[in-house]
Formats: C-alpha cells, sequence, structure tokens
C-alpha cells in the first residue's frame, strides 16, 4: 500500500531534502523516523530535491508498506519524535501506482527579499541594501510566460533531458520592506528559481533593462543570466496533483 506524507522544513540545518553520504539531509531523517515507528527500514520518494538552507512550506513524499496503518497514530508519532524543524500535516493512502515526484502537475516557489536590515529575518530572507525599481522586475518577470526553455537559468553540470518548463505565475509584490517573488511551474530545473531571482533583481536595480530577459533567455546561455541569490530565501510553498490519486 502506498502512502503520501504531507510535511514542512526549515532547510537551514540540512544539506537539502535528498539523501547525502556524508551530510544530513531531510531525507535522512524522515526515513530513520520512519523507520523507527514502522518498526521496519522503510525509504521515502520526495516530489522533489531542494537545496542545502531551502526551505519548503509543503512538500510530498510517498512510502510503501504491506498492510494497512492508522493514518492519524503515524501522523502523531513521526511529530513526536521528528526534530522541530521538520513537521508531518498529514498521511493520506493514495493509489498504489500514485507518484510524489512524477504525478505532480505543478509547482510553486516564494522567494524572499528583505529591503531593510532585519535581524529577525536574517535567515529566512536575502537582504539587499540597494533599492530596486518593482515595477521594471515585474515588467521583466511577465516576459518568461512567452518562454519554455530556461537553459539560462539552469544549474551548468546537470543531467536533465529537458530545459522546457512550462511557466504560470511569476510576480513580485510588496509587503512593506518585505518583496516575495511568486513563480509556478509544471517543473523546475536546478537553481532555476535563484537565477531568476538573481536576474530580476539586476533588472531593478538598473544593471539590466527589462527587454534584456528576451535576449538572456534566447542565448540558452548561463553565464548571460544574472547571478544567483542565497538558498535561505528560498521557500518551496505548493505542490499540486490530481484528486483522483487520492484514497483517503
Amino acid at each position: 500500500m502506498r502512502y503520501f506524507l504531507e510535511l514542512s522544513y526549515n532547510g537551514t540545518p540540512y544539506h537539502g531534502w535528498q539523501r547525502q553520504p556524508n551530510a544530513i539531509s531531510v531525507q535522512e531523517v524522515l526515513e530513520k523516523a520512519l523507520t523507527t515507528v514502522l518498526r521496519r527500514p522503510t525509504s521515502i520518494m520526495g516530489a522533489g530535491r531542494t537545496d542545502t538552507g531551502v526551505h519548503a512550506r509543503q512538500l510530498m513524499a510517498h512510502f510503501d508498506i504491506s498492510e494497512s496503518i492508522e493514518t492519524a497514530q503515524l501522523h502523531y508519532k513521526l511529530n513526536a519524535i521528528l526534530p522541530p524543524e521538520i513537521a508531518i500535516y498529514s498521511v493520506r493512502l493514495v493509489q498504489d501506482e500514485a507518484h510524489a515526484r512524477f504525478d505532480a502537475t505543478s509547482r510553486s516557489y516564494a522567494y524572499y527579499v528583505s529591503l531593510a536590515k532585519d535581524p529577525f529575518s536574517i535567515k529566512s530572507a536575502y537582504y539587499i541594501k540597494k533599492e530596486v525599481d518593482v515595477q521594471r522586475m515585474n515588467e521583466a518577470a511577465k516576459l518568461l510566460l512567452n518562454y519554455t526553455d530556461f537553459k539560462c537559468f539552469s544549474k551548468s553540470k546537470t543531467d536533465v533531458k529537458t530545459y522546457h518548463c512550462t511557466i504560470t505565475e511569476a510576480e513580485w509584490q510588496q509587503q512593506g520592506a518585505m518583496l516575495v517573488f511568486r513563480i509556478s511551474a509544471n517543473r523546475f530545473l536546478r537553481n532555476m528559481v535563484r537565477a531568476i531571482v538573481g536576474t530580476l533583481i539586476e533588472v531593478g536595480q538598473g544593471k539590466l533593462s527589462p527587454q534584456d530577459i528576451i535576449r538572456i533567455i534566447e542565448s540558452q546561455d548561463r553565464g548571460q543570466a544574472g547571478y544567483s541569490v542565497p538558498a535561505h530565501g528560498l521557500y518551496l510553498t505548493k505542490i499540486t496533483y490530481p484528486n483522483s490519486i487520492y484514497l483517503t
């Protein structure tokens, strides 16, 4: 039987989602907790990777077990033994063939930029000192929706077969001294959101024009795009699936 876990985590203490040979990861901590509670070795498959220091307000992962389990009890027991940085929100029975990674129809991220020095957001938002023009940044962000090949924003050494992604949302919103960039797509490339945000910040600071986004995307050259912003301001916020995969 297959179950989906809905969870969130603060990525600060972890070297990303995926299990690492010599560093602690969210996946490793969660697998150890499941193994302890279920009393058998249990591996999990996540909806995707997050890099070192990146946070997740919602991430989905699946695991298999031979018999039915009491989901409410598992939910409670996992939260009781997991560290404070990881929280389980739900455990749901799904179709046997449901897949946390391949069945996701969309993913959403938010990136937080602080425009004022704030000791309370120093580990959760990227502080920039220079003023930015949010209107110019949104003008450039809107152009992303006209393209599907984002090789220019991808990490150089990657094993993906295609650089095509369908972006459905890309917008900056200002909330006082905090800027939030929200982006949704059917899939994302490694480092893609952080590279887009860095490029859009350069637009906002006048180093690039909004129309330069067209040139950068069509170049398919990572060297043409802007810098990659730090991981600690990035949050995976939502993953969407067809309702038909859920049995409970």
